[in-house]
């Protein structure tokens, strides 16, 4: 059902700039995740959302009564298809995988590449494989901002916050 509603809402939401992401349908929910280059504003996302609603009242996706939820994927984005990972490569993710009679474990790493068997993940400097079959959930990761540099504690020079003393 999911496939078949990408496709029916696809060039509706391309009409509107927007890319379609990810949808979902569970039991009395329906969640388009949409995106676009340079990013999802409020203003895009009420748009879509009365498009989808409007469509939506004309060609009724599931029976009964359903809430539709509109929003972008976020800093940390769930990775659900191929092309997800795809477009995840190069960047920190986690992971939950499941080996065919393994245990569960979690792995968190750079994603190094994505094909249509599964993915790779650089961890901890060892390469790590997982068919999409064995990924139970998947995202990114934001890392807030880089390493802090570190600071001189001799020689008169400043540290962070603190002036330097005068020589004089």
């Amino acid at each position: 059902m999911e496939m078949d509603l990408a496709g029916q809402i696809t060039p509706l939401l391309t009409s509107s700039g927007l890319e379609l992401y990810d949808v979902e349908v569970t039991s009395g929910a329906i969640t388009v995740t949409v995106t676009r280059p340079g990013g999802v504003d409020l203003e895009a996302l009420a748009s879509a959302n009365s498009a989808l609603s409007a469509y939506f009242d004309d060609h009724d996706p599931m029976p009964g009564r359903y809430n539709l939820e509109v929003s972008s994927p976020g800093l940390e984005r769930r990775l659900r298809t191929q092309a997800h990972f795809e477009g995840a490569i190069g960047e920190t993710v986690t992971l939950r995988i499941t080996p065919a009679g393994g245990t569960a474990e979690r792995v968190t790493g750079i994603l190094r590449s994505a094909d249509e068997r599964g993915i790779t993940v650089e961890a901890d400097g060892v390469d790590r494989t997982a068919a999409y079959s064995e990924i139970e959930r998947a995202r990114t990761v934001f890392v807030w901002g880089s390493a802090p540099k570190p600071t001189p504690s001799k020689g008169g020079r400043a540290k962070r916050g603190v002036p330097a003393e005068k020589k004089g």
